[in-house]
This record gives C-alpha cells, structure tokens and sequence, in this order.
C-alpha cells in the first residue's frame, strides 16, 4: 500500500516538473519520500529542494543517497550534475554528467553537455589550463568578448 502511494505521489511530481510547476513538485517528492525512500523519489525531491529553495548541499547529500542506492539509473546523475549546475559548479556538473553517461546512456544528459558546449584551448597552449595566467587571460578576454 505505501509503495503505491509512494508511486502516485511520485508520478503526479514528475507531472508538475513537467509542467515546469516547481513547487507542486516540490510537495509531491516530498509526500512520496515519506512514504518510502526510492531513489527516484530522493533523486528528484533533492532536483526541487535546490531549485526552490537554494539548499544545495541537502540537495547533493540526497541526490549522492540515490546513485549509492541506485548507481546504474543515469537519471540520478542528471538531477545531480543540474544542482551542481544552480550552485554554479560547472566542472563537477560536467563529471557527473559524463559518469552518469557512463551507467546509462541518456537524451537529457546529452542536451545538458551539448549546452555547457566544448571547453575552448587555453590561452597559452604550452601553459597548464588551470595557470593563473591561462584562467585569468581566459577570463578577460571572455568579458572582452575577444574569445
């Protein structure tokens, strides 16, 4: 009986991110958590707890509490790589992303890094990306709009 609760409450919060209705979501992962801890169920609630509210590492701590449970389902590492991308943390976002990749061959993963796109060669190629020179150049001639 709970896990079918669990299973309409999850359903009717996956209908209301859909309809890009964040906080009814919100409520339906959040009734479907407490009627049984899925995976899916964390993974999705962790997604609007961090979209709505800003609680990104409650967020990370359930999202990383559904890939231990359910390591192979990608759509965990989505919603993973999507709060590291609201907390503005690109490059964790982007390991995730190829991780989850890695379990699960996924569409929405795909869309995610043909968004963020191809990293541009650093500035001074002989140099390490991550030298100071190389980050801060980058950085400059970004906002210059020259790169």
């Amino acid at each position: 009986m709970l896990e079918q609760e669990e299973g309409e409450f999850f359903r009717r919060g996956l209908e209301a991110l859909e309809r890009d209705q964040t906080v009814a979501a919100l409520s339906w992962f959040e009734k479907a958590i407490e009627k049984g801890r899925s995976p899916s169920s964390l993974s999705f609630f962790a997604f609007c707890i961090a979209r709505q509210r800003g609680q990104y590492k409650k967020a990370i701590s359930f999202c990383l509490e559904a890939i231990q449970k359910d390591p192979n389902n990608s759509l965990h590492y989505l919603n993973l790589g999507k709060i590291y991308l609201l907390d503005k943390n690109k490059t964790e976002a982007i390991k995730v992303f190829r991780e989850g990749m890695h379990h699960q061959s996924n569409a929405q993963i795909i869309q995610e890094l043909e968004k963020l796109g191809p990293r541009k060669p650093p500035v001074i190629p002989f140099l390490k990306r991550n030298n100071p020179l190389n980050k801060y150049l980058g950085i400059i001639l970004s906002r210059l709009k020259l790169r």
